[in-house]
């Protein structure tokens, strides 16, 4: 016990030089998924009070495509100087692992959990000229017409909660991939998608310009951005029950001192009431960032859990 706490006395300032003088230089996050999408949008409103804190630019990367693999093969491979960070969701982390066979990352070996910034319901959205003014009404015209309608998904997230959806309400569709969930929006608002389910971040707009029919979430409770929308069990579909996730990685190796900091300049940011509102209006998660720790175990976690939904939907990648 002595012997442990004359160590954590002798670190000690060696974390706090650590921490004073990092970054030296500009700071780079690479984003498993494109212009657009939501990680790169929460990622974007972050880095604006980051690049404050730390008088150095911070940069966004986007590295889509590839399921979010040439991202992660970016940031495992860079120097561990925390200057070179993932921002990603839960597709890459959580899906690949049972999506992907021979994974040229380990999610878990190969990175350092810096933290967790978003979590996030989906919202069943449908298109306005189908005529299904409730979740019910959208199950009973699917159920009418197997195999004529389609839905479109840009991110594995999206496509697994519409796989979800599908499987619990007993209805077939055929899935259409695009790159990157916004790209499906002009085909959903034309008709040649029926339906998509997105997360809440990436949803919202559309919803609110009432570009679409918005039918349900898939959670128990009503989300705060959008407060009108009716959650599963209300909409009579309570099995309909998936989040996803948003999180920062850095490179295996890289010191704690660098990981803690930026987890707690992403809380501090958090803690600003401009970027919680402006958060909050875009309908981010209302929870702060998590801990390295917190989000670590949480990574680990969510692998099982995900390869539970994926086998029971029986989803592969195409």
């Amino acid at each position: 016990m002595r012997r442990r706490a004359l160590l954590g006395l002798l670190a000690a300032p060696a974390i706090a030089r650590a921490q004073d003088t990092w970054p030296q230089d500009r700071v780079t996050f690479i984003t498993s998924l494109p212009a657009g999408s939501s990680v790169d949008i929460t990622t974007r409103l972050f880095a604006e009070r980051l690049a404050q804190y730390w008088g150095r630019p911070v940069v966004i990367d986007n590295r889509g495509g590839g399921n979010g693999v040439i991202a992660c093969q970016v940031v495992a491979r860079a120097k561990p100087d925390g200057l070179t960070l993932l921002s990603t969701s839960a597709m890459t982390h959580a899906a690949n692992p049972w999506l992907i066979d021979r994974l040229p990352y380990d999610p878990v070996a190969d990175f350092e959990a810096v933290t967790r910034f978003g979590n996030s319901p989906f919202v069943v959205m449908a298109n306005r000229a189908l005529g299904t003014p409730t979740l019910a009404a959208l199950i009973d015209r699917l159920k009418a017409e197997p195999g004529r309608h389609n839905f479109g998904w840009g991110a594995v997230p999206a496509r697994v909660a519409a796989e979800l959806f599908c499987k619990a309400a007993g209805v077939q569709a055929t899935q259409v991939g695009y790159r990157g969930n916004q790209a499906a929006f002009p085909d959903l608002l034309e008709g040649r998608l029926s339906f998509q389910v997105i997360d809440v971040v990436g949803g919202k707009p559309l919803v609110d310009r009432g570009e679409v029919t918005a039918l349900a979430l898939s959670e128990h409770r009503r989300h705060p951005a959008l407060p009108a929308v009716p959650t599963s069990i209300e909409a009579g579909l309570p099995e309909f029950r998936f989040t996803t996730w948003s999180g920062v990685y850095a490179p295996r190796g890289t010191p704690a001192a660098i990981v803690s900091k930026i987890q707690a300049d992403f809380a501090r940011a958090f803690a600003e009431p401009a970027l919680a509102a402006r958060f909050a209006e875009m309908g981010g998660a209302p929870e702060p960032p998590a801990p390295p720790a917190e989000f670590a175990a949480f990574t680990r976690a969510e692998i099982p859990r995900w390869g539970e939904i994926i086998r029971g939907a029986g989803m592969r990648l195409d």
